[in-house]
């Protein structure tokens, strides 16, 4: 399951970069009516925005804004893990309303030193349909082509999207996705197909439902589906999420395994965040536990997390008032294997 949404989205602050609207929060009130859950794959985001992201070697990344909407990056990254390399990324963007009025496209693209090309964009067809296409190419010549539409309705109660992903390999499709989602008012529905084969006879189904039962309360489900000559089955895994005033509590249960998290707010400057995992197919259990802790009058933002395979770590932020720049500084130990991974940052602009 994991392997074939990973394709189309990244939870947490991997987000894609084109601009989309936000899900309304379990908080927000219309008119006394019931608030949209959301996508199931960001039940637990609150809770993994909270861990910090593993930071290793030396990096710089040096920001020039050119325009209103232009902008371009380049980032430095000299690695003793994985090999060194240098990106190029450029960004046009602008906002939904803007794009709708002009009925300009948004643009990006990124290009490494191993000649590994990405590129994307988005394009408003007409006030209710959205296109946006991602193509890949690496260096093993292997290409990724994805292609994603939306139909939106202008008004607070739902809207219709449809995604679609191609990736080939040498001129063959290895990969072929097709997504589409419906959020009404005060649910959301979404359906999945990803390698259908019909000379093979195998495909793989998801399909997704959330439902608003209270202001606090969500109930859904999500059942995959996979067929192949060698086997057939299917998993099925409910999801319930209760929400508080400064807190989130968030499980999914099923025949795969179990996943839970809770997320609280203390207060302005500290977040915690804890995460249960534990699966049927590979018989592990981890328990994790992070903390954010923003400190506004110092610029500084930390994040700290420890699990149960004895794995310590945290980043730290700072912004270098009154020069342009962002110090980053994380530090990851890894008691039970004896590693050390220690990475220093610096992001200007």
């Amino acid at each position: 399951m994991g392997s074939v949404l990973a394709l189309s989205s990244r939870p947490g602050r991997q987000n894609s970069p084109f601009p989309h609207d936000r899900p309304l929060s379990r908080w927000d009130r219309r008119d006394g009516r019931l608030p949209n859950p959301g996508s199931f794959d960001g039940l637990h985001r609150n809770c993994k925005d909270v861990f910090p992201q593993q930071i290793e070697g030396v990096k710089m990344i040096v920001n020039k804004t050119l325009s209103s909407f232009f902008k371009v990056n380049h980032t430095f990254h000299l690695s003793a893990v994985a090999p060194s390399n240098y990106r190029f990324h450029v960004d046009y963007l602008q906002s939904d309303t803007d794009s709708k009025e002009t009925n300009s496209p948004m643009l990006i693209g990124e290009m490494d030193s191993s000649g590994s090309l990405n590129a994307h964009s988005l394009f408003h067809l007409s006030e209710r349909i959205r296109a946006k296409a991602v193509f890949q190419v690496s260096r093993s010549e292997k290409s990724e082509m994805y292609f994603s539409a939306s139909v939106s309705e202008h008004c607070s109660h739902s809207y219709f999207c449809v995604h679609i992903l191609f990736q080939t390999q040498q001129s063959h499709f290895v990969t072929w996705q097709f997504e589409t989602e419906y959020r009404g008012s005060d649910f959301t529905a979404a359906v999945t197909m990803a390698n259908p084969d019909i000379f093979r006879e195998s495909v793989i189904m998801v399909a997704h439902f959330l439902q608003s039962v209270s202001p606090q309360l969500v109930l859904g489900g999500e059942l995959v589906y996979h067929r192949g000559r060698a086997e057939e089955g299917g998993i099925l895994t409910l999801a319930g999420q209760y929400s508080g005033p400064n807190w989130v509590a968030t499980l999914n249960a099923g025949k795969g395994g179990a996943h839970a998290s809770y997320y609280h707010r203390a207060n302005k400057q500290i977040q915690v965040g804890v995460e249960f995992e534990a699966s049927t197919r590979t018989q592990e259990t981890t328990f994790s536990f992070g903390y954010q802790m923003d400190l506004p009058e110092a610029n500084m933002v930390f994040r700290g997390m420890l699990d149960s395979r004895c794995i310590i770590g945290g980043v730290l932020e700072k912004r270098l008032c009154p020069l342009p720049a962002t110090l980053i500084m994380g530090a990851f130990v890894n008691h039970r294997g004896d590693k050390l991974q220690v990475g220093l940052g610096v992001n200007v602009g």
